[in-house]
């Protein structure tokens, strides 16, 4: 086993420049993402928290914020941190943590020395680390320091398992320090046990994100913007687009206005970094749009609204007619589905959902949602249901029962975490 953990020891330094070079070219164009780099090595002043709960990135934060609450609810006084990984994911954990007293930090880099500092200053009591965050040195070092390692709402696509499987006894010896695996899916707990990770430890909670309550502030802010933006044209959104993918989008967007000239692309980039390169290729592209952050009017004549801010996705589909899920029309896995679907909006989405293939089938089994492979059909389908809006209610209340149907996830976690949890 000690041989195991040398390697990815070795690894984790090689690659470690290569990570600090990238975090720094990344800083120049985003925001935020050179901040925190004493926080990354483990540095920071001592923080004692029982509980440390860590989410990769924007889309676990949010889900981290429904086991939040619930934790809090099991006992207020509960001190807890948050960690990230990435300046998006910090800025949003910031955003909805800050004002309750909460605790947020970048998650150390996984070498040994970092994450030893990390933990003497932290000094928790239970590690819960959301979805997919498997780092060998940090589990390791929550073991040797007798630390509980819960993997909340586990998920493991078929793809990373066999990337696991090349090297099966190294991961093996990774996830059996893991104190208790709550799997999304059967499939995702099986492909757990098949790495190593023992049966007993092994329960199937379901997925976090389906938790998902939508607060009456969103879908107040929702009729606040489409107020103020377009209370009398065809809105639809384009949610968490990627690379490449804001092609496809901006084509289904001219297939649309054939039918509906009046109609307002609201288009939502997925990283912060990408805000500025999407506003010049609209420029280069002679769209009319307007940037959000700017506080621009849009007038009858902006065809898009780019929305150049972080944790605002909500709000916008609940302002729209129609809502589009990016990282799907290129193979980034999809994003979240769940949050559309809990506001009653009709969800299309691309054909690759590799991060959620069992919420797809859900909602397809509903007819709660509509797939498509390319721009023009993108444009055709999105056409279609603004020009029928008894079929996108039906479609949104579809949406909205599947995910009433797959609640309940975070209270089987807080009846797995009770045993481990602090008072």
């Amino acid at each position: 086993m000690r041989e195991n953990f040398v390697f990815f020891k070795l690894t984790a330094y090689l690659l470690a420049p290569f990570y600090l070079a990238a975090l720094m070219w990344r800083g120049r164009r985003e925001p935020g993402t050179g901040s925190g780099l004493g926080q990354r090595f483990g540095l920071g002043s001592p923080l004692p928290a029982p509980v440390w709960l860590h989410a990769a990135s924007v889309g676990e934060v949010q889900a981290a914020a429904i086991l939040v609450a619930a934790l809090r609810a099991h006992n207020a006084q509960l001190p807890l941190l948050v960690t990230a990984t990435t300046a998006a994911g910090v800025a949003r954990a910031q955003a909805l943590f800050a004002a309750s007293g909460i605790a947020v930090r970048y998650v150390p880099l996984d070498l040994p020395g970092s994450v030893r500092r990390f933990l003497r200053r932290v000094r928790p009591r239970l590690a819960i680390v959301l979805e997919t965050e498997i780092w060998p040195n940090l589990f390791r070092a929550c073991a040797d320091s007798g630390v509980p390692l819960v993997l909340a709402s586990g998920r493991l696509s078929e793809r990373s398992a066999r990337r696991y499987r090349r090297l099966a006894g190294a991961w093996r010896a990774v996830l059996t320090s893991v104190v208790r695996v709550a799997a999304q899916t059967a499939a995702d707990a099986q492909r757990f046990a098949q790495l190593g990770v023992p049966a007993a430890r092994i329960a199937v909670t379901g997925n976090l994100k389906a938790d998902l309550t939508v607060p009456d502030s969103v879908v107040v802010n929702g009729r606040r913007l489409r107020q103020g933006l377009a209370p009398r044209r065809p809105v639809w959104v384009a949610g968490s687009t990627h690379e490449f993918e804001e092609q496809q989008v901006l084509e289904a967007h001219r297939v649309v206005c054939r039918t509906h000239p009046a109609a307002l692309l609201v288009l939502v980039p997925r990283h912060p970094r990408r805000f500025a390169a999407v506003g010049a290729w609209l420029e280069r592209e002679q769209v009319r749009f307007v940037r959000h952050s700017g506080g621009q009017a849009v007038t009858d004549g902006v065809q898009v609204l780019l929305v150049d801010a972080m944790g605002q996705l909500l709000d916008f589909y609940a302002a729209g007619d129609v809502a589009f899920v990016g990282g799907s029309l290129v193979p980034a896995g999809g994003h979240n589905l769940l949050e559309p679907a809990a506001l009653a909006r009709p969800v299309v989405t691309g054909p690759h959902h590799a991060n959620a293939r069992e919420i797809l089938a859900a909602l397809e089994a509903a007819d709660a949602v509509r797939l498509v492979s390319d721009g023009a059909q993108l444009g055709r389908t999105v056409a279609a249901l603004l020009a029928d809006p008894d079929e996108r209610e039906r479609l949104g209340a579809h949406a909205l029962a599947v995910v009433a149907e797959n609640r309940g996830a975070c209270a089987r976690l807080m009846a797995l975490l009770a045993p481990l949890l602090v008072d």
